[in-house]
């Protein structure tokens, strides 16, 4: 496939993007970002150098290969500090445009009002963790989205980079998409913020039978989801269409791809709480199926489906409210750019696109290019873009049939040789049985007649399992005669059986969750903090008991602000019961014991005399 073709087939189904309003950055030319940035190394144990000033790196210059120490760190840096009085004219700039075009951004629920109380005080040790972690700079965000709107000015389009993949019969069709920075903490409340941001959606397509391709899934790249996860099948009505172009609304800021309009809770979860994390959601599960709690339908998936009690809850916003690029929208595409091997920034340069900043958890360090991982190794995505979705073990559309009756074949064939196998052991069983029969009762015979014994019952454990295995055979040909009869009519199974964690946007009553709810959220962690160094300083004796006491009113005031008040209490009123009850134990444990006995002999004397009983009416008759 030439050049020309594989343009054509990229734009025959080229993506459109819904933003969120208040978004800065969009996908623009990253040969475009190369030319105003410097080149950047950072050595072990040596403060960062300039290798390239911006004026002089050119894409060529950057697909030069290197060589250096273990350790070495090369990244791109477009962004420069602002002075004071530059941020503070941008600001003011930034919100009279705003209001003229309505187009600044409004948080909906508070994310800290979307989660448990556990999870707020990971996120306060989070919040005061940045304050120890290197990270970008607070002006970094403004003089990127300066610097951003310089390069627009000087006729910079919206533009992707595209590659066609062939793969295990899949053609793939990957849209990589290159923002200049993201700004999803600095702007939205996320997570982090970082110069430079690589997003990814792929389309997979298959000859219909008639050697003409067409889509059947779709994987949009997004957060820590992975596999099975980023994939929906082409039919899917989650899967937004105009045409054939697939509706994509891309995160406020962190610019992950979701297939519907809405609000995210994305949690991050520490490794350091790993244990932590397992042991209370083993408990949290206990206990609601000891309670036969109903799911939590206002819930999010990612709290309720998996989803840790102390993990760092942060939103993602994709209303898909703001600007729209693609075709038929606003804003179009300009002609996409291809990207491959073949091109020497691609392939050759494998540091940052964009500030190293050094951040222990990586999280505020710019990424890789489209082929590398952060380490310098190659992407799954790239080299292995069918796997990547979980595609590896699913045959294309026309192929299903072929391989449904290769399988069902193999299947009888394997059915034939255990019967085969098991008319060949069952005479040779018969054969030991009647040697077996000629031994018995003859002393001198006493170790062989043994030993044929054990052969025996080895041979009838071997019989069993393979008559067990054609019984199992007879039950899955039966089940892929069906499913064969299934395709020949033209079907493809249940949508969704390949997803194991959804992500789902907010429902709407708790994405607009009461203020009192938000503004409780907001102060409880610190009333809690303060209400402890009171009680240490005033009465330190009797610390437990008066921590206790906060403890259960802040859950009552938690449980009122979000309306499962009387859940709360049903459990509270369990809790106390159990409690009550394990109190008698101890208290009264030999009586407690000796009265089960005695009931168990009760139970066990009545049980034998109504046997006697029914056994001598029986002899009467």
């Amino acid at each position: 496939m030439d050049d020309a073709q594989q343009i054509a087939l990229l734009r025959r189904y080229e993506p459109i993007i819904r933003f969120t309003r208040g978004e800065q950055f969009f996908p623009m030319d990253a040969e475009a970002y190369i030319r105003a940035s410097s080149l950047w190394i950072k050595r072990p144990s040596e403060e960062p150098q300039e290798l390239v000033p911006a004026s002089a790196l050119t894409p060529e210059t950057l697909a030069q290969p290197y060589e250096d120490d273990f350790g070495t760190v090369r990244f791109l840096k477009f962004v420069e500090p602002l002075s004071a009085t530059e941020m503070a004219a941008h600001v003011l700039r930034q919100r009279r445009d705003d209001d003229l075009h309505e187009a600044s951004f409004r948080v909906g629920t508070g994310r800290l009002a979307r989660v448990g109380y556990a999870s707020r005080v990971v996120d306060g040790l989070f919040r005061v963790g940045l304050l120890a972690r290197g990270r970008v700079p607070g002006d970094a965000a403004t003089a990127a989205a300066l610097g951003y709107r310089t390069l627009m000015l000087q006729g910079h389009g919206h533009v992707y980079h595209g590659r066609v993949v062939e793969e295990s019969g899949w053609v793939v069709l990957q849209y990589w998409f290159f923002y200049l920075y993201n700004n999803w903490r600095s702007r939205f409340n996320g997570a982090n913020d970082h110069e430079a941001d690589w997003e990814m959606v792929c389309i997979y397509l298959a000859p219909n039978g008639q050697d003409e391709l067409h889509p059947e899934w779709v994987a949009f790249a997004s957060h820590d989801y992975q596999g099975d996860d980023l994939r929906r099948r082409w039919d899917d009505p989650e899967v937004q269409k105009a045409g054939d172009h697939p509706v994509i609304y891309a995160g406020a800021g962190s610019h992950a791809s979701y297939f519907t309009a809405g609000e995210y809770l994305t949690e991050i979860e520490l490794n350091v709480l790993a244990p932590v994390t397992r042991a209370a959601t083993t408990v949290e599960r206990l206990w609601k199926r000891a309670m036969q709690e109903e799911p939590d339908e206002d819930a999010s998936d990612a709290a309720h489906a998996g989803g840790s009690v102390l993990a760092i809850p942060f939103v993602d916003y994709a209303r898909g409210d703001g600007l729209s690029i693609g075709p038929g929208q606003k804003e179009a595409w300009d002609p996409p750019l291809l990207i491959g091997e073949n091109i020497g920034w691609v392939r050759n340069y494998r540091g940052l696109w964009g500030l190293y900043t050094q951040d222990p958890f990586a999280g505020e360090d710019a990424p890789a290019g489209p082929m590398f991982n952060r380490n310098g190794t190659v992407r799954r995505s790239w080299y292995d873009p069918v796997g990547w979705a979980g595609l590896d073990k699913v045959a294309p559309g026309a192929e299903l049939l072929d391989v449904a009756r290769a399988r069902r074949a193999e299947i009888t064939e394997r059915r034939a040789r255990l019967r085969e196998h098991v008319g060949v052991k069952t005479a040779t069983l018969r054969a030991l049985d009647v040697q077996a029969a000629a031994m018995r009762n003859q002393p001198h015979l006493q170790r062989i007649y043994a030993q044929t014994l054990g052969d025996i019952d080895k041979l009838s454990r071997e019989i069993d399992g393979m008559q067990a295995e054609i019984t199992a055979d007879d039950a899955l040909l039966d089940s892929l005669d069906r499913y064969e009869q299934h395709l020949m009519r033209g079907g493809r199974g249940p949508l969704r059986a390949h997803i194991r964690r959804a992500h789902t946007p907010a429902p709407p009553n708790q994405a607009h969750a009461g203020r009192i709810a938000e503004i409780w959220a907001a102060v409880s962690v610190t009333v809690l903090l303060v209400a402890f160094v009171v009680l240490f300083y005033f009465n330190p004796r009797f610390l437990p008991i008066w921590l206790v006491s906060i403890l259960a009113l802040f859950a009552f005031i938690e449980a009122s602000v979000r309306g499962t008040f009387t859940r709360l209490v049903g459990s509270f009123a369990t809790a106390l019961a159990i409690a009550g009850a394990l109190v008698l134990l101890y208290e009264f444990f030999w009586w407690v014991v000796a009265a089960v006995i005695i009931a168990l002999a009760g139970y066990i004397l009545w049980d034998n005399v109504r046997e006697l009983t029914r056994s001598r009416r029986s002899d009467a008759e």
